[in-house]
């Protein structure tokens, strides 16, 4: 079946035909002119996929492939393009994940996917978890629902004039928030407001990191308000 970069093509994950042509069997073949043959003995029925009648690699299991063999960025380019083209489904990439242990781009498709898991905190949830960092990293406490010109700021240090917005998912849930909130953040930059923004599924992921680069930020933010 077609695989790997030309699965990907075959799909619409990629804008090009990769030359030569990418297949995969469960069984030794002989070398072929323009193939490239990948061996495999882990396929499933459900890593098995047919488009316009040509069998290729399942959209998951296409990612797991190129996963091994591609930058991280590029694995992401590759999901985002998957979602746009309403391919992606959570489920088939977890049981393919869990299906192919062992399989060198397990590593790198699951922290790829981790974007897309179901977050991890409640909006509420996540405002407590911050303040508790913020606490543990010993920073000033900020101000939390505090409105500056007129918005409402999660965290917001007044003096120094810095914001943090916390995001799950669902804050963006019409076009016209996106809007919205695109023109309420040009309208806190000119009235002297910098602001940043945090996912939930971000301070899950990486909570220490996210901690010092807001310690940085803070004192970058108090150096440039003493000028």
């Amino acid at each position: 079946m077609l695989s790997h970069w030309s699965a990907a093509w075959l799909w619409g994950l990629m804008p090009t035909q990769p030359l030569p042509i990418h297949v995969t069997t469960p069984i030794p073949r002989h070398k072929r002119l323009g193939l490239l043959i990948h061996r495999s003995r882990t396929f499933a029925d459900e890593d098995r996929r047919l488009v316009e009648e040509i069998p290729v690699t399942s959209v998951a299991r296409t990612a797991l492939d190129l996963a091994a063999r591609v930058r991280a960025r590029s694995v992401s380019r590759l999901l985002q393009r998957s979602e746009e083209l309403e391919l992606f489904d959570l489920r088939d990439f977890e049981s393919a994940l869990a299906r192919n242990r062992g399989h060198r781009g397990m590593k790198p498709l699951r922290r790829a996917i981790a974007i897309y898991r179901p977050p991890p905190f409640t909006r509420s949830g996540l405002e407590e978890r911050f303040f508790e960092l913020v606490i543990a990293q010993c920073l000033p406490r900020p101000a939390t629902n505090y409105v500056e010109i007129g918005y409402e700021l999660d965290v917001y240090w007044p003096d120094l004039r810095f914001a943090v917005e916390l995001e799950v998912f669902e804050t963006h849930g019409s076009r016209l928030s996106f809007e919205q909130d695109a023109v309420r953040q040009e309208e806190l930059k000119l009235a002297g407001v910098e602001m940043i923004h945090v996912t939930g599924a971000r301070l899950a992921r990486e909570p220490q990191r996210v901690m010092k680069r807001v310690e940085r930020l803070l004192a970058m933010r108090r150096r440039e308000l003493r000028r």
